[in-house]
């Protein structure tokens, strides 16, 4: 009855959100939505789990799989091939529409579900080469047959779980869009693939930084984007000394310095290096304003109680229901491999087995160029036909040129670019690869060695692999296919440079470490190497410069290490950002004619001991403050035609303690001339202003006064509140199947790196001394919102609480945690 009481306002909020989110397209057919013998009623969860048995046709021997009590399934199979058929059969149960919309999404088909309203992104999909890219990594990976037999084993048994549907049968957000699942072929695996190696592509500005340099020069560029800063803290040590040389080491092209002055508005288009281009560009790849990041690393037994190593991973990415991740353990004769599974792809993305742990993160690496083309060049291209399936509509039909630079994303006819402005994007995931080769072998991994032969398979994106094993050893390895630059690489460039990338750092050189003297490795999206690295890569000003030094601080001064002070560490709130920033704004506050709610504003930072717990009011001011400084510092940088970057935090507090005289702390939307003075009283002088507008409704009186204004949020603003995380459904506005106001803690740049919408989307500690794990994430195994386990972690999550995985070596090792289980025969 719970599961009827949630659905009944849910078919009045489902059709007025798709109503109000997608006009354009065909309203969908409500009344078979709610139909009580196809509609949504269909997919109430059963009251009671039973052990069943099923017979599958393309099943080749019997095979068992025992679901826990969080519903998390264990295969037990004879071979390989019936594994990853299984993986492939049960994720569909549970994720069929997840797995679905992110290949609709990737493929530039979202127009065939929401017509018109689809087409820009499907549009953006489809010149950036997702399809192509996807196309050449299935080419690639049919050359190799055992990882084409075993994605095809993947791909059967997706396909059986749909045949067995009807449509009454079908996830609800199939009935809510008025579509139906189609079959699940290898392509869509490498497509998957390639939209994960989109997201996380993100950490290339050459655009906004050609806008910058070609607006304020390059000496304004190189102060407010520094290749490294002071306080860097890389992955591999400082003083860590390389074994290998090359000949292109650091072989930067000269840049022809562009006009130093810092003047706001000035234009440059002065002599320039003709490798490099001019113009400015209004459009750019959206990109999130800072990095949310993630975490890893191991510690050896030197520093722990057991004297075995631990191995900790939380990816950071976007909240999400259902999850990103489905939890699953997968064995054979061959393999025994436990953790995180990317829906719609075979193996474990991270995770362990009884030899060896892994985990990853965001490598940060420039893996994208951007080129000018000429229209000699452009009349050159190989041109790609696209045609746009329009739900309710007419089909739209449009030609992307694919240049040897690559596909021109920007042109006169899509995006806002100026006439006869052809850009052409080089992307490394354009390159035949085969990700899924390197989590074959890593799942069956027994040592480094194995570890290292299963990355030199892996091309992109960019990720830091952190390793333990249970014979001692720990490492980390910067891994991907990354192309020997320059600085240049930083710009767009002209076509006349014939450059596209030619040569690759050896595997070999990547930065990598193994058993370090200080007794831990780890990696936060920060610099992997200090500037002694015998290859140039660009700084960009995005590396993270926080969490990583709060990291290496605690595992440095920890000894005697445990499973719970890893868990602790994963939960730790210090903001490390706001103890270098609040000294110094407080510094140049004008604390004369404050107002008693302003003086108790800066008691409150004043007293603050820098942790972004729930509980906590400070940093509310802090994060308001901030935000408004940045707003009104970084201006210039903020116009929708002229995309820029804004300096990273670490760079804009350095400015601030230094620099007196920098010229953009003019704002450039008042004709008075601001001082960095001006900026920092005028953004504190609006914190309340902020804050009235989120937490009341005008009456009359300034805030502060109770009786003058309605409170909205239920009267309180502290951090929890205010930060409001969000778990959203995939389908935006869908509240009624999102997890909201999730209270607590954290912040970007703190290592419980949680925001509003982002955040560590799957948390795991693996202690080798005990030999067990502890995982949770901020969702539930089943994708089906009417189930107990839609939603079921994300309290557990938000409140730093792990569940104790049950690594089974045989199906009765789960006997005392089973909710039920399912034989599967081979059908006669």
């Amino acid at each position: 009855m719970k599961y009827f009481k949630l659905l009944l306002p849910l078919s009045i909020t489902v059709a007025l959100v798709f109503i109000l989110n997608h006009k354009q397209g065909k309203i969908p057919p409500i009344g078979k939505f709610i139909n009580p013998f196809t509609g949504f009623w269909q997919n109430a969860e059963p009251m009671k789990w039973n052990d069943a048995t099923e017979n599958l046709c393309r099943l080749q021997q019997e095979a068992t799989v025992v679901f826990d009590d969080r519903l998390v399934p264990h295969v037990f199979a004879k071979t390989d091939e019936d594994m990853y058929y299984l993986q492939g059969y049960i994720t569909a149960k549970y994720r069929l529409f997840q797995m679905e919309i992110s290949t609709y999404v990737a493929g530039g088909r979202l127009t065939e579900i929401v017509g018109e309203a689809g087409l820009e992104s499907d549009r953006l999909m489809r010149r950036t080469g997702m399809v192509y890219g996807a196309e050449k990594a299935q080419e690639f990976i049919e050359q190799d047959t055992a990882s084409s037999k075993l994605i095809n084993a993947y791909c059967k048994g997706v396909n059986d779980y749909i045949s067995s549907l009807s449509a009454k049968d079908y996830p609800i957000e199939y009935k809510l869009l008025d579509f139906k699942p189609e079959e699940w072929k290898p392509i869509k695996v490498a497509l998957l693939l390639k939209y994960m190696a989109n997201m996380l592509s993100i950490f290339e500005y050459d655009i906004e930084n050609t806008n910058f340099t070609n607006k304020y020069g390059m000496e304004a560029f190189h102060k407010l984007y520094p290749d490294f800063i002071k306080d860097e803290d890389p992955i591999v040590p400082k003083g860590t000394e390389w074994n290998f040389k090359t000949q292109n080491s650091k072989s930067e092209v000269s840049l022809v310095p562009r006009p130093s002055s810092l003047a706001p508005h000035h234009l440059s288009l002065a002599t320039h290096n003709p490798q490099l281009t001019t113009n400015l560009y209004p459009n750019a790849l959206p990109k999130p304003d800072e990095i949310t990041g993630s975490n890893n690393w191991a510690v050896s037994g030197t520093k722990t109680k057991s004297g075995k190593p631990i191995l900790c991973n939380d990816p950071h990415l976007r909240l999400t229901l259902p999850s990103i991740w489905y939890e699953m353990q997968l064995v054979s004769p061959n393999m025994n491999v436990y953790g995180a599974t990317l829906p719609g792809s075979p193996a474990v993305i991270i995770g362990f087995n009884d030899s060896i742990a892994w985990g990853v993160t965001n490598a940060g690496r420039d893996v994208r160029d951007w080129v000018q083309v000429s229209e000699v060049q452009l009349q050159q291209a190989t041109k790609r036909k696209e045609v746009y399936k329009m739900k309710g509509g007419k089909d739209f039909t449009e030609e992307v040129n694919y240049t040897e630079f690559g596909p021109i994303v920007f042109d006169e006819n899509f995006g806002k670019a100026k006439s006869k402005q052809y850009l052409a994007m080089r992307w490394i995931a354009h390159l035949p690869s085969n990700e899924f080769k390197t989590f074959y072998q890593m799942n069956k991994g027994k040592n480094h060695e194995d570890y290292l032969a299963a990355l030199n398979e892996y091309t992109c994106p960019g990720q830091n692999f952190v390793f333990a094993s249970r014979s001692g050893d720990i490492a980390i390895k910067e891994q991907g296919k990354f192309p020997i630059m320059t600085e240049q690489n930083r710009f767009v460039r002209s076509s006349e440079n014939k450059l596209p990338w030619s040569e690759y750092i050896p595997s070999e050189h990547n930065p990598h470490v193994k058993n370090p003297a200080r007794g831990f490795v780890s990696s936060a999206n920060q610099h992997p190497t200090d500037s002694t690295y015998p290859y140039y890569y660009p700084g960009l000003g995005v590396y993270e410069n926080y969490r990583n030094r709060r990291i290496n601080q605690l595992l440095t001064e920890a000894n005697g290490i445990d499973a719970e002070f890893m868990k602790k560490m994963h939960s730790d709130n210090y903001n490390l950002h706001a103890k270098e920033a609040v000294p110094v704004l407080l510094t140049l506050l004008d604390k004369s004619s404050l107002t008693d709610s302003q003086k108790n504003i800066i008691s409150s930072l004043e007293k603050w001991n820098y942790f972004n717990n729930p509980e906590e009011v400070a940093p509310v001011y802090f994060e308001v403050w901030w935000n408004n400084l940045r707003t009104l510092l970084w201006d210039e940088m903020m116009h929708e035609d002229l995309p820029m970057k804004q300096p990273n935090f670490y760079t804009t507090v350095q400015l601030l303690a230094t620099d007196s005289s920098l010229v953009f702390y003019d704002n450039e939307s008042t004709p008075a001339k601001e001082s960095r003075s001006d900026i920092v009283n005028l953004s504190f002088r609006a914190i309340e202003d902020t804050l009235k507008s989120k937490y009341f409704t005008e009456v009359s009186e300034p805030y502060g006064t109770d009786e003058t204004y309605e409170r909205k949020n239920n009267g309180s603003h502290d951090w929890g509140t205010y930060k409001a995380t969000k778990v959203a459904h995939m389908i935006p506005g869908l509240d009624a199947f999102s997890a909201l106001n999730v209270y607590n803690g954290g912040n970007l740049g703190i290592i419980n790196a949680t925001n509003s919408s982002n955040g560590p989307s799957w948390r795991m500690v693996v202690d080798f001394g005990e030999m067990k794990a502890y995982t949770i994430y901020p969702g539930g195994q089943s994708g089906n919102p009417g189930s107990k386990f839609y939603k079921n972690g994300v309290d557990v999550w938000a409140k730093g609480e792990y569940h104790n995985t049950t690594f089974a070596q045989q199906s009765a090792d789960l006997n005392s945690n089973k909710l039920f289980s399912v034989t599967y025969k081979p059908k006669k």
